[in-house]
């Protein structure tokens, strides 16, 4: 099968690499998760807890934030809700509709998957130097502001 022209020939194409990164990024972030008492979360919670925020969200926003339909992070939600990490409670800012918020159980989770992140961060930092790492991360941020700046 013949190669598509245009791609690179010295390294992965750029899809190739960020799914693997954000594999190997929820395989580190999750693997210590039941050594501190969240055995119970599984890898697609964490769409939810990476887009609910400290202060909560609308289910909408939520669902649009982590690219799940309605039904999908609903159901997420849900799980996450009979487990204890988050509650829906009245919007102060409109009394019909509903917050996602996290619990004192998820503000903890939250807490501690901060932790993990920072430590995944050194590690990695560690691998390919600081500046290198920081760098990459600058570059990525710019890269997608730039694409959020191109949206309708």
């Amino acid at each position: 099968m013949e190669r598509s022209r245009g791609l690179p020939t010295d390294r992965p194409a750029v899809g190739q690499l960020l799914v693997r990164l954000l594999h190997e990024f929820r395989r580190e972030l999750s693997e210590p998760m039941a050594e501190r008492g969240y055995g119970d979360i599984r890898p697609p919670h964490l769409q939810i807890f990476g887009n609910i925020g400290w202060d909560g969200r609308r289910l909408t926003e939520i669902a649009a934030r982590a690219e799940l339909s309605l039904s999908a992070a609903s159901e997420l939600i849900n799980d996450l809700e009979e487990l204890g990490y988050v509650e829906r409670v009245p919007d102060t800012r409109d009394r019909r509709a509903k917050l996602v918020v996290p619990t004192a159980r998820g503000r903890q989770a939250l807490q501690d998957a901060a932790e993990r992140v920072a430590e995944i961060e050194h590690h990695w930092g560690s691998l390919v130097g600081r500046d290198r790492f920081d760098d990459a991360c600058h570059l990525l941020s710019s890269l997608l502001d730039e694409l959020s700046a191109d949206d309708p």
